[in-house]
């Protein structure tokens, strides 16, 4: 007799990261032989800064791979407080509401998991981030969406935030800037929106991994500097993945209220004890020549803004397409359900036929889009949009 795998609820229900999917099939097919142009990617194409690596090198020839306390490394942590307080403007953040994680996925999973029980609704406005979703339902909560399109600016207001809650709401998620539109919500837009959680006696996860990665003179503010009522009600996640180019590094980060940052604490103890330790020491010399990091990321944000304008610009070139302005990150988020078919099948059929890989609407929570990523050269954002030109005039053909 043969044994049926059975699987649990948990791992029957989960859907796979679509955004990995198609950067794999991408990758799988370039490894082939195949000349394909890559718009998947969710992390930055350049290297990690010299001095973060040779601080890490050194961390590890000097025998820092032992277990490290489950929230981080104390000096990490120190300074992750220094910054939230000095930077972002939260009044009184101590080292001991500051936790580093094995990723800013992981933080957002953890944040999830310490604030909701089974049947707790979580608000989260869409286009969202493909595993916000996942993650809500691994908790035992219920995802509740909110769609906020193009015309909108890919921003919820006050209005829908309120009409969304009911009895049953326990957090909302920000992600500002967003991932997958770039859209980046101004200080007063994400001021209101704070005092409507505050009202309802809602938490709020506030996902901050691409708060440097701002364009046009945009400014990033954090909710929990609002108020003493707001730094009392947000949980901050991010992470050094996109700031830095440190996405393999995998290391989060997590500012929350003392109760919430100690009970992720314990969370993390018993899942994945700690952040791997000498990746910490990394990330610490990130923190403490702060200087040198900006002047890196910012080489980084002026060669993205160049390939911003240039794939906007291309893309609105092409009928059936329309794009907004992406003011943050390193996506687009193009509409495009006026050439008939939905993003979905626009995806493969692109991937198939032109080579050009990008990410359907559909798990995003916004079909009729697709999220193309210029975290890539100008070779293949060239070569891309010829592609993408010539398969979309033969739509018309």
């Amino acid at each position: 007799m043969t044994n049926q795998v059975r699987l649990s609820t948990w791992a029957s229900n989960i859907a796979p990261s679509p955004t990995l999917a198609v950067d794999a099939k991408a990758k799988e097919l370039k490894a082939a032989g195949e000349d394909v142009c890559g718009f998947g990617a969710g992390e930055p194409d350049f290297d990690t800064p010299e001095f973060i690596k040779e601080a890490c090198i050194k961390a590890l020839s000097e025998g820092k791979t032992k277990y490290a306390p489950a929230p981080g490394i104390p000096a990490l942590r120190e300074a992750l407080a220094e910054k939230y307080r000095n930077q972002n403007g939260v009044d009184g953040v101590t080292a001991a509401q500051c936790i580093v994680s094995p990723g800013g996925k992981y933080s957002c999973y953890l944040a999830i998991l310490a604030v909701i029980s089974p049947g707790d609704e979580v608000i989260i406005p869409a286009p969202y981030w493909v595993s916000y979703p996942e993650m809500v339902k691994l908790a035992g909560g219920v995802p509740k969406t909110v769609f906020v399109g193009q015309e909108a600016g890919f921003k919820m207001n006050p209005e829908q935030l309120r009409a969304a809650i009911t009895p049953k709401t326990r957090l909302v998620i920000f992600n500002s800037p967003s991932n997958p539109t770039g859209a980046v919500y101004s200080p007063s837009e994400l001021q209101e929106l704070t005092e409507v959680a505050i009202e309802a006696g809602i938490y709020i996860m506030s996902d901050e991994i691409y708060e440097y990665l701002l364009y046009d003179g945009v400014q990033h503010v954090s909710p929990a500097s609002f108020s003493k009522e707001a730094a009392d009600s947000v949980i901050t996640v991010s992470g050094f993945s996109k700031t830095f180019s440190m996405t393999g590094w995998r290391l989060g980060t997590l500012m929350a209220p003392p109760a919430i940052a100690k009970a992720v604490a314990s969370l993390q103890s018993q899942t994945s004890s700690n952040a791997t330790t000498f990746a910490q020491y990394g990330a610490l010399a990130a923190m403490e020549n702060w200087d040198k990091s900006m002047a890196a990321v910012n080489a980084m944000i002026e060669v993205f803004d160049r390939r911003r304008i240039s794939l906007i610009q291309g893309l609105e070139a092409i009928k059936g397409f329309e794009c907004a302005r992406a003011q943050g990150a390193f996506y687009l988020f193009p509409r495009i359900d006026k050439l008939g078919m939905s993003s979905a099948d626009f995806s493969a059929r692109i991937l198939e036929e032109e080579k050009v890989a990008v990410v359907p609407g559909e798990g995003f929570g916004a079909p009729g889009y697709i999220r193309l990523s210029y975290a890539t050269s100008d070779e293949v954002i060239n070569k891309g949009l010829e592609r993408l030109s010539r398969f979309c005039a033969s739509l018309k053909e």
